[in-house]
């Protein structure tokens, strides 16, 4: 049986907000930003603040004092609790955050619980998940595992445990962790690669992501009579957009070929645009009860157009303050602001915020290696790193906290209707990918749709072990349980939203089976295919630019010295220098000529001179430090000199080979 309860005016006594506080959610928006009734996790909880109701003049006591926990969780239920058409909600699931903050003793007593100690509380968990993440990424490095399917797991686990747990807040997750994440990505992705494959990515991105949906959502519509299409076709959007982090993870661990990484990493910056927006366009429709194909494409047209726009606008904002800002640490906090700047602007404008982070990062990582200093860059890959780290382990903990949550709402679905709704949505998800992948293929060429096709004259298509790998890649992830936890409780009616509780269920189950199932078998499928990439031709690519940088180098040597009125000694120091380095590259070129399956393997002379010159540098750290411990050198001049060893030893590389 499910519970109706509704807002009013005792929803602001102090201590109705204390009780909703500890066992619901706060205030959630839809995706047109406009406010929905808050979820409780009990009915009683609704009642407890409608009795504040009769007496909203009360003062607030000085400590914070709800009733016991068994008070609010036994009482009986009456009809009046039901009259109400809002939100509906499920048998109640964070007790154990009561538990865990008052004690099993409290509960036949008021429990009086202070805001520090809440505080301490958020504190100790925050500590908690960062130890469970830098553990799991430790069993991934020696697994070979992906961390975001362990990660999830790891959560799925703590959903179980008497431990405090957080709700997940569609709000919070699209505002403030998916805008950095894309950046991130963005950034470090290759706008001329994804330029170059631009109609693949299209394909991947765009036109799979709307199939997709409609296809999840009819499905639902036939099987679930009670679900209407446009709700169907919102959940269908919701679980298209794959999320390939722990599919790249695994990929670039295990040497997959760059051009399917450029593929997956094209397909994951731009599809959650697409989602997110007809996403919006379905729930709009299943709400109101009218949908015009006609006025949604152009919606969807719109945000599109919009948000290349925004992003674009942003980006050249972003090229034109870094003319004027040359400091690394103004230039880290322009960098770490500027997603969501994008976001903000698009999504006040009316178009797609996603899309424009999306564009900026493109923009702004392509333009980074001619508007930015080498300490620049070494300390915001540094700071996004970082970022990346702590979100994206947060992010997948939280997804496997949240099955608590959804399987409070189950209880008014037969078992048969649940297994429906999961089979439909797993069995769409999976078979539609490799199916649109190997249709494409056959496309005529003229439509430029080959996923294989490296440009217009390009006729090759994918091999059957690269559709495979690519349809392995679709792991979903938060944007999907983002997007479907914002749907709207209530219609415009007033009636609920059509099988809220049983969509969020599904999609659940597509994150689930997608990102541990594919996700943990991703590795040893790149493997078993082959498609590892030639990391000594790689490495040769790389070594060769080098040597053409440095022969640069040489030969506008004399006009450079010429122009800035250099001594001859110094010119002779620079070109021994240079000549210096441009030998050291012809050794590496001809070590890497010699291989011949793809691996790199050093001659002995070689790499004994890159293990003795990171033996020199550990020397000359030590020798710093004595001069530090036995006050010859402050430790404001060691950190200097520690940097400037620093850098030269990261140039080296790892001593087992060149990269």
């Amino acid at each position: 049986m499910k519970y109706g309860v509704a807002l009013d005016s005792s929803e602001c006594h102090p201590r109705c907000i204390f009780a909703r506080s500890r066992f619901g959610s706060a205030p959630t928006s839809n995706m047109k930003g406009q406010k929905t009734p808050v979820r409780f996790s009990n009915v009683d909880i609704a009642r407890f603040c409608r009795r504040l109701g009769s007496n909203p003049k009360q003062a607030a006591p000085a400590v914070t004092e709800v009733p016991s926990a068994r008070a609010i969780w036994r009482r009986p239920i009456s009809n009046a609790d039901s009259e109400s058409s809002q939100a509906l909600v499920g048998p109640p699931d964070r007790i154990k955050v009561w538990l865990n903050i008052c004690g099993p003793e409290q509960l036949t007593a008021p429990c009086k619980v202070k805001g520090r100690t809440a505080m301490l509380g958020i504190l100790a968990f925050v500590l908690l998940a960062t130890a469970v993440i830098v553990t799991v990424h430790l069993i991934a490095d020696k697994t070979g595992l992906p961390a975001a399917a362990l990660l999830t797991l790891a959560g799925l686990a703590g959903a179980a445990l008497p431990i405090p747990g957080i709700e997940l807040d569609p709000e919070v997750i699209l505002t403030f962790v998916i805008p950095p994440l894309l950046y991130s990505a963005a950034l470090n992705s290759s706008l001329l690669a994804i330029g170059k494959n631009l109609r693949s990515v299209f394909s991947l991105s765009v036109a799979l992501i709307i199939a997709t949906a409609v296809l999840v959502g009819l499905g639902i519509d036939l099987l679930i009579p009670s679900v209407s299409l446009a709700a169907g076709i919102a959940f269908g959007a919701a679980v298209a957009p794959p999320d390939p982090v722990a599919a790249l993870a695994v990929g670039r661990r295990a040497g997959l070929h760059p051009k399917i990484i450029t593929l997956v990493e094209g397909e994951g910056l731009l599809n959650d645009a697409t989602a997110l927006t007809v996403f919006s366009v379905a729930v709009a429709a299943a709400t109101s009860g009218g949908f015009s194909l006609g006025r949604a494409g152009a919606l969807f047209l719109l945000a599109g157009i919009g948000g290349v726009a925004v992003g674009a606008v942003v980006a050249f904002t972003v090229r034109m303050v870094r003319a004027v800002v040359r400091e690394p640490l103004m230039l880290n906090t322009i960098s770490l602001a500027t997603p969501f700047a994008a976001y903000l602007l698009g999504e006040q404008l009316h178009s797609s915020g996603v899309l424009a982070v999306v564009v900026a990062g493109l923009l702004v990582g392509h333009d980074t290696p001619r508007a930015v200093s080498g300490a620049s860059r070494l300390q915001t890959g540094a700071v996004w790193r970082l970022v990346d780290f702590l979100l994206e382990g947060f992010v997948f903990l939280l997804i496997g906290e949240q099955l608590p949550t959804i399987l409070s709402g189950l209880d008014a679905y037969s078992t048969g209707t649940i297994v429906a709704a999961s089979v439909v949505s797993v069995g769409i998800v999976l078979l539609l990918r490799p199916l649109w992948l190997t249709l494409t293929e056959y496309l005529p060429r003229r439509l430029h749709m080959r996923l294989g096709a490296e440009g217009a004259n390009d006729s090759r298509r994918l091999s059957g072990e690269e559709v495979l790998v690519l349809s392995w890649a679709g792991t979903r992830g938060v944007i999907t349980l983002a997007a479907i936890f914002s749907l709207p409780l209530v219609t415009s009616t007033g009636a609920p939203f059509p099988g809220r509780d049983l969509l969020q269920f599904g999609a659940f189950v597509v994150v689930l089976v997608t990102l541990v199932g594919q996700g943990m078998t991703f590795g040893p499928l790149v493997r078993a295919m082959g498609l590892q990439a030639d990391a000594a031709d790689e490495a040769r690519l790389r070594n060769e630019a080098r040597a053409a940088s440095v022969g640069a180098a040489l030969a506008g040597l004399d006009q450079i010295a010429h122009d800035e009125g250099l001594e001859p000694g110094v010119t002779s120091a620079l070109r021994a220098r240079l000549d210096q380095r441009a030998a050291r590259y012809r050794r590496r070129l001809a070590a890497l000529q010699d291989s011949g399956d793809g691996t790199i393997v050093l001659p002995p002379a070689l790499e004994s001179a890159l293990s003795a010159r990171h033996l020199v540098i550990d020397v000359q750290r030590e020798e710093l430090l004595r001069w530090r411990d036995a006050g010859r050198l402050p430790d404001t001049s060691l950190r200097i000199l520690e940097r400037e060893l620093d850098h030269e030893e990261y140039a080296l590389g790892p001593s087992a080979g060149p990269r």
